[in-house]
């Protein structure tokens, strides 16, 4: 709950959505020794069940929505990654159908408008700057969808970029950057208000050159995103975000690819080739991190077992703070009545057991 843990509550479900009263002769399930939280909300992701959210067709978005849905991700926007201008306005045309019809929350393009410094997963010849009439082409071909564009703001065009998507009510997003600490103060002020993974495809962070990472976590204004699978951050980085950010500042991600919930092997993000071994994902070529096979369920337990997060900030960071971000906090991120009925069962060990999406297990109870 907002108000924080709630021992042997009830959640009362009815329709789609939560209830305050229990209506008559309602099933009771009994879920004594679990824990019941909100859906998870994920505003970076590329794929998963072997399905890409950057090249498949739309039964192939569905197919990895739904993988994240058994992983308890009831709310989820779809990320792009760097592309033809022509194919990317396409991709957003498809994407933008799936959100109309309610499957997905919206579009995050992160690139092409990233620094070749700083490109991680994505094809340096495709990059390019900026240009606020190009990502203006972007916003409109995603018809009101858009929900965030990752951007290098230290290059031509950025800072005016950033102005014309905070004016159109879309996120600005630092990442895949080169920036500096005063650079990226400049960004913050012109309306950016998240670090897309942040440490990762940015300057360290120095003693003399504080760099992006700095002006990120000291800002109120800015949601950090952090990857918790044990392979983007070292523990003491992530502590580092939450102590300097606070929970209220921080979202779990998973910038997942097509490999999450699926398994090792060789796939394509985008056009670059990717060979996933033991469940990490790295270009065929040169060998960088390419996204990951993360699930939300997976991150949420690390966060209390081995990070040793209190669970309330877990929640905090999988549900309320990216709900809060999309604008989306009146109808998601809590178990409060009026909300959609989404939840997650976990039991003691915080091992996921059941899943339901606006009033309709995706995960039936296990409960034995």
């Amino acid at each position: 709950m907002p108000t924080g843990t709630v021992k042997q509550g009830q959640v009362i479900v009815d329709g789609t959505r939560i209830a305050g009263t229990a209506p008559e002769n309602a099933q009771v399930i009994d879920v004594t020794g679990h824990y019941l939280v909100p859906g998870f909300v994920d505003i970076h992701n590329h794929g998963g069940g072997g399905a890409s959210f950057t090249s498949g067709t739309a039964d192939d978005v569905v197919k990895g929505i739904h993988t994240h849905r058994l992983h308890g991700t009831t709310t989820l926007v779809a990320s792009t990654v760097t592309g033809d201008m022509d194919f990317l306005a396409q991709r957003a045309g498809l994407l933008s159908e799936l959100a109309e019809q309610g499957d997905l929350a919206g579009i995050h393009f992160e690139g092409p408008f990233i620094s070749p410094c700083r490109k991680g997963a994505h094809s340096e010849e495709l990059l390019r700057d900026p240009d606020p009439a190009e990502v203006r082409k972007l916003i409109d071909a995603a018809r009101g969808t858009a929900k965030m564009v990752t951007l290098a703001t230290e290059l031509p065009g950025g800072i005016d970029s950033v102005r014309l998507l905070a004016e159109h009510g879309v996120i600005a997003a630092v990442g895949h950057t080169d920036a500096t600490y005063e650079q990226t103060v400049e960004a913050i002020a012109a309306g950016a208000t998240v670090a897309t993974h942040l440490f990762n495809a940015m300057p360290h962070l120095g003693h003399r050159a504080p760099g992006p990472i700095a002006a990120l976590l000291e800002d109120e204004r800015v949601t950090v995103e952090l990857i918790n699978d044990g392979t983007h951050l070292h523990p003491a980085a992530l502590e580092l975000a939450f102590h300097r950010a606070g929970a209220g500042r921080v979202a779990f991600v998973t910038d997942a690819m097509d490999a999450a919930g699926f398994g090792d092997g060789r796939y394509m993000l985008g056009p670059l080739e990717v060979e996933v071994a033991d469940g990490v994902a790295r270009l065929v070529e040169g060998g960088s991190i390419a996204g990951s096979t993360l699930t939300l369920d997976r991150a949420f337990k690390r966060a209390v077992t081995i990070d040793r997060l209190p669970v309330e900030d877990a929640v905090a960071a999988l549900s309320a703070n990216p709900a809060k971000l999309l604008g989306m906090s009146d109808t998601i991120g809590s178990l409060e009545p009026g909300k959609d009925a989404d939840l997650v069962l976990l039991d003691s060990d915080f091992d996921l057991k059941g899943v339901m999406r606006r009033g309709e297990w995706v995960v039936e109870p296990q409960l034995g």
